[in-house]
């Protein structure tokens, strides 16, 4: 069986560039292992499929190279997908950040998709384990098929009961392709030693500004029976390696100062009164406790009060590990975007071999990105196989 292009993986940027290229008129078939296509997406943004971001930029993705993602994310935009949203009658609404949700259901994207595949003439094959890719006489065989383009888009290791696997490094290893070092990205991270104490505040959660290294964001995080999780632990998870600090500011709205203001305004005021009014009241006592300090305002040295709101403004945490690919919703690293065009997603040393979405070293922040770079990335290659 012949055709123009194979893509390894039915999910979202192998469906998004089948559909591109079989509109464009070429003969595609997109394999998959699963049994149905699209997981990922079905279960994605509790559900509603955070589908894009407004606010997407190149420096919203982590990558050795972080130009690379600059070409294809220019060529097709946030905006580009919501109007084909939109074309489709998939009513949307933005929660917050820029992160655009379906308001049914995630089903109605995947349908979408599915549907512009079909107009394209797309053949799918599913519930079929990839075979030995094989490159010979300038084709690209398996599974008894055969296209001068192979687009793998298996994606990462992550979320592995989804069906989820390494196959996309281990094809790029095959054909000679370097592999940026893959690790859980937007994952929870566990808390071990004396942070461990933490975790009896299971449930807690509050806005904060959560940092490492240089990336620093700031929405809620969540205390949990094993350790850190929320919006701001996950972001700045992609920049977590064992051995790194997170470092929390409690109180990111927080004048400097406020702890001594509030000390000459009620001095009779208990500190733990004065946090409790701040934050969740389990998570003020928790860390009153740790700072070791009790009683009225009035009672405590200016320089006691001035060293806790330091304190408060950048707690430190040591997380000894996270929940892994189990729990990651992407992957940082994959194949290295030095193997690759940016305009076309194409190999240079192989060509008809290209590589798109998750299986490549581009990973975007929460909130939209990763669906976004799917998109973007599944258009160069769509338009080019």
């Amino acid at each position: 069986m012949t055709y123009d292009a194979i893509i390894l993986g039915a999910g979202a940027a192998g469906l998004f560039c089948a559909a591109q290229a079989g509109q464009r008129g070429r003969r595609v078939l997109v394999l998959d292992h699963n049994a149905e296509p699209g997981r990922k997406i079905l279960i994605s943004g509790g559900g509603r499929c955070n589908f894009t971001n407004l606010h997407t930029a190149p420096d919203r993705f982590l990558s050795a190279n972080p130009h690379f993602a600059k070409s294809a994310l220019a060529r097709y935009t946030p905006r580009d997908f919501l109007e084909l949203v939109e074309g489709h009658k998939i009513a949307w609404h933005e929660k917050t950040l820029g992160q655009l949700f379906c308001d049914g259901s995630a089903r109605q994207v995947l349908a979408m998709l599915l549907e512009l595949c079909e107009q394209g003439g797309v053949t799918l094959r599913l519930g079929e384990p990839t075979g030995p890719v094989e490159h010979r006489d300038g084709r690209l065989h398996v599974n008894g098929a055969s296209a001068p383009a192979l687009v793998i888009a298996t994606g990462g290791p992550s979320i592995p009961k989804l069906g989820a696997s390494a196959l996309a490094y281990d094809l790029a290893r095959q054909f000679g392709l370097k592999v940026v070092e893959p690790r859980p990205a937007l994952v929870p991270l566990t808390l071990g030693g004396e942070d461990v104490l933490f975790r009896e505040l299971s449930g807690v959660a509050a806005p904060v500004e959560a940092r490492c290294n240089k990336a620093k964001f700031r929405e809620a995080a969540l205390f949990t029976h094993r350790g850190l999780s929320g919006p701001a632990i996950l972001q700045v998870s992609s920049y977590w390696k064992r051995g790194d600090d997170v470092g929390i500011d409690f109180l990111p709205e927080a004048q400097r100062g406020w702890l001594l203001e509030a000390k000459r305004q009620n001095p009779r005021k208990a500190l733990r009164t004065v946090l409790g009014d701040a934050l969740p009241e389990r998570l003020a006592s928790a860390l009153l406790d740790r700072l070791g300090l009790a009683g009225e305002l009035g009672n405590l040295s200016d320089k006691a009060l001035a060293a806790a709101e330091a304190r408060l403004a950048d707690w430190h945490f040591t997380p000894n590990g996270s929940e892994g690919y189990a729990k990651a919703e992407v992957t940082v690293g994959g194949i290295s975007t030095a193997e690759l065009s940016s305009q076309t997603m194409e190999a240079r040393k192989v060509p008809g071999l290209y590589a798109i979405g998750e299986a490549v070293d581009v990973t975007g922040w929460l909130g939209g990105y990763n669906f976004q770079w799917a998109w973007a990335s599944g258009f160069a290659a769509g338009g080019a196989v």
